[in-house]
């Protein structure tokens, strides 16, 4: 009898959003090599940073979004902390995917000395790396 092999994962594809009021920073990764790469950042409001993120999901096909949500350094919240939790749950119901959230501390010091050109977009590989080093 020849031995069955376990099928291998699929690989899951990843956007990640570091949320600001006036830009949000997106980034791409992937299960496989759980790494990400930032792609810039949305400088649009309204309506029309919807209709740019809807066409990076068309574009890279997502299993779920990652959002940073901001905390004070002691893990207090403060008006960001809702305003990124509000963002996340705006992109559940509209474009019907899981939406995970992360600790996003430290993330855009950590993109800075990274060396990122778009720090929003630096971040958000951050956040989507911080996402990835977990359980998927």
């Amino acid at each position: 009898m020849r031995p069955t092999l376990a099928p291998s994962p699929a690989i899951l594809s990843f956007l990640a959003f570091d949320f600001g009021t006036k830009r949000i920073g997106v980034a791409s990764g992937n299960s496989l090599t759980r790494s990400a790469a930032p792609l810039g950042a949305i400088v649009t409001a309204g309506e029309a940073r919807f209709e740019a993120i809807g066409r990076l999901i068309a574009e890279w096909q997502p299993a779920a979004l990652v959002v940073g949500v901001p905390f004070h350094p002691d893990g207090a919240s403060h008006i960001n902390t809702e305003r990124a939790r509000r963002f996340g749950r705006q992109l559940r119901a509209r474009f019907g995917l899981r939406v995970h959230e992360v600790d996003e501390r430290y993330t855009t010091t950590e993109a800075r000395a990274g060396g990122a050109g778009d720090l929003d977009a630096g971040a958000a590989a951050v956040i989507l790396e911080q996402f990835l080093a977990g359980p998927i």
